[in-house]
Parts: structure tokens; C-alpha cells; sequence
């Protein structure tokens, strides 16, 4: 009997830059990969767009509006029930200041900071081919 094929899940995430920093948020204690780091995101619900599933999560997890600008990178990460396709999109900051609404924490680190962080698989593999550290 062969082994069912794992579930794939497709999930977004935003890189928002300032000031040579990016903003990453930290996944809750209670959470999958708790307290890992991550680009702030989510799972794409079925007949959204890319674009509308980021605006929601970053809406919901950080109370901010974004742009959603252009795809700079997909990684595919294979975990043990299911593997993860993200999606990492440019994303702008619409005004508003990020606030902890869904989140343990986040932060602007610099890209030095990064090896510093513990970040969940998936965002550390297409981290490294954001920063082309692989």
C-alpha cells in the first residue's frame, strides 16, 4: 500500500523593507513552530489571490495595510504531514505601524541579524535565496 501523497499548502509571505530592515514576526508559544521567526503571511484560502491572502494576513496578524508588489522568490519545503509552497512578495507599508494583533512579537532586523533568529524552515530556505547566503 502506497503512502498518501502529503497535503501541499500554499502560503504567501511579505518582505517589507525599511531603512535596510525587514519586518518578521514571531510565531505565538501555542502556535505550529512556536516562537520561530517568519516574513509576516499566511495561507492562502481557496479562490484568493495571492495578493488578497497577504492584505488579509498582514491585516490580521499585524493591523497594517500593505501594497503587494511583485513575486522575488518561491521555495518549496517539505515538513513531516504536509509540504509548504511559499511565495515571497515585495510589499510596501500603506501608512500604518505594524502592532503585535495576532503575533508573539515582531521586529525590523537587519539581514546581519538574521542568522542570529531562530526562522522556521521554509522562510530560512527562501531567506537564503533572498539574500543569496545558500
Amino acid at each position: 500500500m502506497e503512502a498518501p501523497v502529503p497535503a501541499t499548502v500554499r502560503v504567501v509571505a511579505a518582505v517589507i523593507e525599511r531603512d535596510g530592515c525587514y519586518l518578521i514576526t514571531q510565531r505565538r508559544p501555542a502556535a505550529v513552530l512556536p516562537l520561530l521567526w517568519e516574513f509576516p503571511g499566511g495561507k492562502v484560502e481557496e479562490g484568493e489571490t495571492d495578493a488578497a491572502a497577504l492584505r488579509r494576513e498582514v491585516q490580521h496578524r499585524l493591523g497594517m495595510d500593505i501594497e503587494v508588489g511583485q513575486l522575488i522568490s518561491f521555495v518549496s519545503h517539505p515538513y513531516e504531514r504536509y509540504t509548504v509552497d511559499l511565495y515571497l512578495y515585495e510589499c510596501r507599508p500603506l501608512g500604518t505601524e505594524p502592532t503585535a494583533l495576532n503575533v508573539h512579537a515582531f521586529r525590523w532586523a537587519s539581514s546581519s541579524e538574521f542568522d542570529q533568529l531562530p526562522f522556521t524552515p521554509a522562510d530560512e530556505a527562501s531567506m537564503n535565496k533572498l539574500l543569496n547566503l545558500g
